[in-house]
């Protein structure tokens, strides 16, 4: 019955999307706290350019953003990261490109968990002597990770999907094995839709689940 599957890299193909979802996840974890600060720095510059940074990115394809690095950073500007075969450089900028993107979401995710941290305690800080940096880093942003686990969650799910968009700038990653084999399967093309969305489903729900059971042990009681 599955015999289509001969000669395909299935675990291959997978395995790339799960890294690109984990080194873009780690990023855009970094860079989306960066911002969510900064979004919330009594610095006017910092505001500004974190919050224009968010609605345009945000709002932008994700297509055009993996577009831009490919071909604007990469053949444009020449930029190499670390360098390595074609297929290495193209794994890199694809890892860049949704870090940039998704990092936008977990901006805004932490903003709102940010929100939820009652003004008194941070006030009771800087009270203290703490700045606005640790403040932020001892008082508030462990309490708003523990409020916006189930959100968070939702990016990381809405990432996995989204790193199919990937095989537009030729990464081989599971979306373009699946274009493959629906160009050279042309009898099985229901099995191989079946198959890569029982696939998808084994790399989403598990996770979903669990950060949703996180989300409730480490909740915040007010």
């Amino acid at each position: 019955m599955f015999d289509f599957l001969d000669g395909y890299d299935l675990l291959g193909a997978f395995w790339v999307t799960v890294k690109l979802t984990l080194y873009s996840a780690a990023g855009s974890l970094i860079w989306g706290t960066i911002l969510a600060g900064m979004r919330v720095s009594p610095v006017p510059v910092m505001r500004v350019f974190s919050t224009a940074y968010v609605n345009v990115v945000r709002n932008t394809p994700l297509t055009i953003v993996l577009l831009f690095t490919s071909l604007g950073l990469n053949q444009t500007m020449g930029v190499k990261l670390f360098g390595g075969s074609s297929d290495d450089v193209n794994f890199q900028l694809a890892v860049l490109g949704l870090t940039l993107y998704t990092a936008t979401f977990v901006c805004e995710s932490l903003r709102a968990g940010i929100n939820t941290v009652p003004v008194g305690q941070a006030e009771a800080a800087r009270a203290l002597g703490l700045s606005f940096t640790q403040v932020l880093t001892l008082v508030v942003l462990p309490q708003a990770f523990r409020a916006v686990v189930a959100p968070l969650a939702n990016v990381l799910i809405a990432l996995t999907k989204n790193s199919t968009i990937a095989a537009a700038i030729s990464v081989a990653e599971a979306s373009a094995l699946m274009k493959t084999m629906m160009e050279n399967e042309t009898d099985s093309i229901t099995l191989v839709f079946a198959v890569f969305a029982f696939g998808f489903i084994v790399l989403t729900l598990p996770v979903g689940l669990l950060l949703g059971w996180v989300s409730k042990r480490v909740a915040v009681k007010r």
